[in-house]
C-alpha cells in the first residue's frame, strides 16, 4: 500500500496459516498490480490482471488459497505466467509441494 512504483521483478508475498477464502482489495495502493493466488501445493489457481488503482471493488482469489503474490500489471503475460504454474517457495513443505525446493 501506498507505493507510487514497483521494481520489474519485485513484488509482495502474502503467506496464510492455511488455505483459505480470500479477498483483496486496491485501497491505497497507487499502482497496478496482477494478483497471483496460489493453493498449498503452490499451483497457481486464479490470477486477476491489472487490478486497478484505488479501486475498492472486492477481488475474490478463491475457497482454498495459501499465498498470495501481488506483482506489477502485465508481468504475469509478459512472463507466460498462467493458471496451473507452480510456484516454488521453501515454505510449501516438500513432502506436498508440486514443485520441490
Amino acid at each position: 500500500m501506498f507505493r507510487k512504483s514497483l521494481d520489474r521483478f519485485s513484488g509482495m508475498l502474502f503467506v496464510y496459516d492455511g488455505e483459505q477464502k480470500v479477498n483483496f482489495w486496491m485501497r491505497n495502493t497507487f499502482i497496478p498490480l496482477d494478483l497471483l493466488f496460489f493453493d498449498s501445493k503452490g499451483i497457481l489457481r486464479k490470477i486477476h490482471h491489472n487490478a486497478k488503482p484505488l479501486d475498492l471493488t472486492n477481488i475474490f482469489g478463491g475457497d482454498s488459497i495459501q499465498y498470495v503474490l501481488e506483482i506489477n500489471a502485465g508481468l504475469s503475460a509478459a512472463l507466460g505466467i498462467k493458471v496451473k504454474s507452480e510456484m516454488r517457495y521453501p515454505l510449501i513443505h516438500n513432502d506436498i509441494a508440486k514443485w520441490k525446493c
